[in-house]
C-alpha cells in the first residue's frame, strides 16, 4: 500500500510518502521553492516523493490531508459570534478566502495534483500530530500528548497508542492554548510568530525569572492536566493583528518591543520568565497524563514539542522513563501523521518501522554535484573518502567554518549532519563569527553540539546510551567541559544535543570521529545550512550560492571540497599528544 500525506494552507507545507511499512520520502515545500514557511500547495515536495519512489500519482492508493477544513470553519464562525463585534474586521477579511477557496479544499488539492477525479481523505489536525508522534516511535505502547497553537478546535490533546492503533481521549480547546500563550510571548518581545519562537527559547537563558509570577497569572493548570488561559490578556480569539490585549502590556510593565529596537535586560528577563512558565505547565500536564495512564513511555507531538528545554524537563521529572518526538513535530509533520494514520489505523497495515533518522529528503550524486560546480566555476577538488574526512577535520580544527552537504536532506527544521554548517566548538569566538558572518542573525542565538552516541555521556549530563538524534533535548554540559566547548555551551550551561551513530549517518559519524582524532574531542558545532530568513539549502546550487554570499570558508559537497583557501597544516599534532581521544566508556 502507498499513502501520500500532504500539509499546506497555513504554514510549513510538506509531503510524505509511506509505502512498504516505512516512510520512504518526506520534505517541506519551502526547501524547493526557497520561501521559508511557505503555505502553498506542496507541488514540488509531492513530485520529489513520487520521483524518489519511482512511481506515478496513479499508483498511490490514498491521498490524505492533515486536517478537516469544515471543522476549522466551524471554530472560526463560533469564535466570531462569541466575540462580536470585536471580530468584525477579521471576519470580513477571512470570509472571501474561505468561501472562494478554503471550503473547496478537495477541488484545490485535485487541481494541485492534476487529477480531477482523485478521492481525497481528511485526518484531523491533532490526530495527525498524535499519529506522527506514536506510529513511527519505537514504542509498542505509550501515552500521547500533543500541543500547538490550534488545529480545528483542539490546541492540546491526550491519548494513548498500542500496536498500530491510537486513541485521543480528551482535549483542550481554542482559545486556550500553550502554543498561542508562547506566540503571545514571542509577539510581545517583537519577534515574528510561527517563525521566531526559537529566538525566545534562545534568549531565555540570558535572563532571570523575575516576572514568572506575572506569567503564572496568564495560565491556570489544574492537577488533572487541564488548563485555561486568562483571556482578558489575549486578543488571538478576535484579532488577526495582535496576539495580546493592552492588559498584557500593563501586567508585564512595559509596551511590547518594536522589532527594530535593541533587546535589553527586561526583554531577557521576560523571555526567561515566560519560558519557565511554559516548562512548568508542560511538566504538570505530562505528570497528570502519566498518573492517569500509568504508562512509562511518552510520545510528544505538535509545535510545542520543538521546545527542547521543556522536553528535557519532561524527560527528567514527569514520571515517564522514555520520550519520543519525531523531528518534524510541527505542521510539516502533520503530513506524516495523516499518512501514518491511514496506513496503520485505517488500513490496518503492519506497524510502521520506527523513525531512527530524519534523512528523508533529496540526495545528489557526484555527477550532479560536479555539473553544478563546473557551471558555477567553483574552485573544487575531488578526494576519496578518507582524504576528504581528514582534510575537513583539519580545516575545522584550524578554525574554518565548513558547509557540509552530504546524502539525503533532513525532514524537519533541524540540520542533522546532511545540510549543516559546522565549526570547532572549542574556539570561544566561533559562535560570534558564525552568527555575524554566516547566519547574519542576533548574537544571542545558540548553536548545537553533535557527538557520537558513545561519547555523549562524557561531555553532557545524560545517561549512557540516551539517544537524541533529532536535536530535541537540552541537557547540561558537564561542568568540566564547559570551558572546553564554549561555542556550544549556552549561557545557563546547557546545550541542544544531537547524538549520532554510524547507522544513522555514516559520513557525519566518521567526520566526528576524524575531528576527535585530530583534536581529542569528538564534538562539532552544528547549525542549519542557511542564512537568516532563508530555508535550509536543498540542492548543490543552493549550497554554492550560500557559500558565496557568506563567511563559510570551505564547502564540502559529496566527495568534493570547494574552497579558495589552501589546505591547513596538521597544526593539531601537538594537541593529540596532550588531548588524546579516549576510548568510549
Amino acid at each position: 500500500m502507498k499513502v501520500l500525506g500532504i500539509s499546506f494552507d497555513y504554514h510549513d507545507a510538506s509531503a510524505v510518502l509511506i509505502a512498504d511499512g516505512a516512510v520512504q520520502a518526506a520534505a517541506a515545500e519551502e526547501r524547493f521553492v526557497r520561501r521559508k514557511h511557505t503555505a502553498e500547495f506542496p507541488k514540488e515536495a509531492i513530485a520529489y516523493c513520487l520521483r524518489h519512489a519511482g512511481i506515478e500519482l496513479a499508483e498511490v492508493d490514498h491521498v490524505v490531508f492533515y486536517e478537516k477544513p469544515y471543522r476549522k470553519f466551524d471554530r472560526i464562525l463560533t469564535t466570531v459570534l462569541a466575540t462580536w463585534p470585536r471580530s468584525y474586521l477579521p471576519f470580513m477579511k477571512a470570509m472571501p478566502l474561505w468561501l472562494v477557496r478554503k471550503l473547496h479544499l478537495t477541488r484545490e488539492i485535485r487541481k494541485g495534483l492534476g487529477a480531477k477525479k482523485r478521492s481525497i481523505l481528511y485526518s484531523s489536525h491533532h490526530l495527525s500530530h498524535a499519529a506522527s508522534a506514536f506510529l513511527v516511535s519505537p514504542f509498542e505502547e505509550a501515552a500521547i500528548l500533543t500541543a500547538d497553537g490550534v488545529g480545528e478546535w483542539a490546541s492540546t490533546s491526550f491519548g494513548r497508542g498500542c500496536g498500530n492503533q491510537l486513541e485521543l481521549e480528551s482535549e483542550i480547546r481554542f482559545p486556550h492554548s500553550l502554543g498561542l500563550y508562547y506566540s503571545a510571548l514571542t509577539a510581545y518581545l517583537g519577534f515574528k510568530i510561527n517563525d521566531a519562537e526559537w529566538k525566545v527559547m534562545g534568549l531565555a537563558p540570558y535572563g532571570e525569572p523575575k516576572y514568572a509570577d506575572r506569567f503564572r497569572q496568564l495560565i491556570d493548570v489544574k492537577d488533572d492536566g487541564s488548563f485555561a488561559l486568562d483571556m482578558r490578556y489575549f486578543a488571538h480569539h478576535y484579532s488577526t493583528k495582535s496576539m495580546i490585549h493592552a492588559r498584557y502590556e500593563k501586567l508585564m510593565g512595559a509596551p511590547r518591543r518594536p522589532s527594530e529596537t535593541e533587546l535589553n535586560q527586561f526583554h531577557r528577563d521576560i523571555a526567561r520568565s515566560g519560558q519557565m512558565v511554559l516548562e512548568e505547565s508542560m511538566l504538570k500536564i505530562a505528570r497528570a497524563l502519566q498518573r492517569r495512564t500509568g504508562l512509562k513511555k511518552l510520545c510528544l507531538g505538535g509545535g510545542v514539542g520543538l521546545n527542547c528545554v521543556a522536553n528535557w524537563k519532561i524527560l527528567q521529572d514527569s514520571g515517564f522513563d522514555e520520550l519520543f518526538i519525531q523531528p518534524a513535530a510541527g505542521d510539516d509533520g502533520g503530513a506524516l501523521g495523516a499518512a501514518a494514520y491511514v496506513y496503520n489505523c485505517a488500513a490496518l497495515q503492519p506497524r510502521l518501522a520506527p523513525m531512527r533518522h530524519a534523512y528523508l529528503g533529496p540526495s545528489f550524486s557526484d555527477a550532479e554535484i560536479l555539473a553544478v560546480l563546473e557551471a558555477e566555476n567553483a574552485p573544487f577538488r575531488r578526494l576519496d573518502r578518507a582524504a576528504l574526512l581528514s582534510e575537513t577535520a583539519q580545516r575545522l580544527a584550524a578554525g574554518e567554518i565548513v558547509g557540509w552537504f552530504q546524502g539525503r536532506m533532513e525532514f524537519g527544521p533541524r540540520s542533522l549532519g546532511s545540510r549543516s554548517i559546522l565549526g570547532n566548538p572549542s574556539l570561544s569566538d566561533m559562535k560570534d563569527r558564525i552568527n555575524a558572518k554566516v547566519k547574519y542573525r542576533e548574537s544571542f542565538r545558540p548553536f548545537a553540539p553533535s557527538v557520537p552516541l558513545e561519547f555523549a555521556s562524557r561531555y553532557f549530563e545524560v545517561p549512557d546510551g540516551l539517544e537524541s538524534p533529532f536535536m530535541l533535548l537540552v541537557p547540561p554540559v558537564r561542568p568540566a567541559y564547559r570551558s572546553v566547548l564554549p561555542a556550544i555551551t549556552h549561557e545557563d550551561g546547557s546545550a541542544r544535543l544531537q547524538t549520532v551513530t554510524r547507522d544513522q549517518n555514516e559520513a557525519f559519524y566518521e567526520l566526528l570521529q576524524a575531528f576527535g582524532h585530530t583534536t581529542g574531542v569528538p564534538v562539532l558545532l552544528n547549525t542549519s545550512f542557511n542564512i537568516r530568513g532563508e530555508p535550509i539549502v536543498c540542492t548543490p546550487l543552493d549550497a554554492v550560492q550560500c557559500w558565496r554570499k557568506t563567511g563559510i570558508d570551505t564547502l564540502v559537497l559529496g566527495n568534493f571540497v570547494v574552497t579558495e583557501k589552501p589546505a591547513p597544516v596538521d597544526y593539531a599534532a601537538g594537541l593529540r599528544e596532550s588531548l588524546r581521544l579516549e576510548k568510549s566508556p
